[in-house]
């Protein structure tokens, strides 16, 4: 009979130390703060997130003009600059259509500082 009293004491005086001693973590929080922001989420509502298109597109029309100046080696120069112009005004026009369609949420973000 003192044998299952004294087990569910000892289970008993167990379980309240456990519960009154605070954990590793909860003691490393006291020098600690949590800091929460709000934080404005741009979500782009695109399959082609790298402009890939754009870029493209830009660079073969770029290009194309660019063929029409000069002759012989100005000619190649001005086929490859206009390739490269095009491709980053093809990005760019792609970027700001982008941002137009894009949705914006805002979303609590925390996290712990010292102090």
């Amino acid at each position: 009979m003192k044998s299952p009293l004294l087990a569910a004491a000892a289970i008993v005086l167990a379980g309240t130390a456990a519960i009154s001693t605070p954990s590793a973590e909860a003691q490393a929080r006291r020098s600690q703060h949590q800091v929460c922001e709000n934080v404005r989420v741009k979500q782009i509502n695109s399959k082609d997130d790298n402009r890939l298109i754009g870029t493209g597109v830009g660079a073969v029309a770029g290009g194309l003009i660019g063929n029409q100046v000069g002759g012989g080696k100005g000619k190649t120069l001005a086929t490859v600059a206009g390739a490269v112009g095009g491709g980053y005004a093809g990005n760019r026009i792609q970027k700001s259509h982008q941002d137009k369609n894009a949705t914006y949420t805002t979303e609590r973000r925390c996290h712990w500082v010292d102090d």
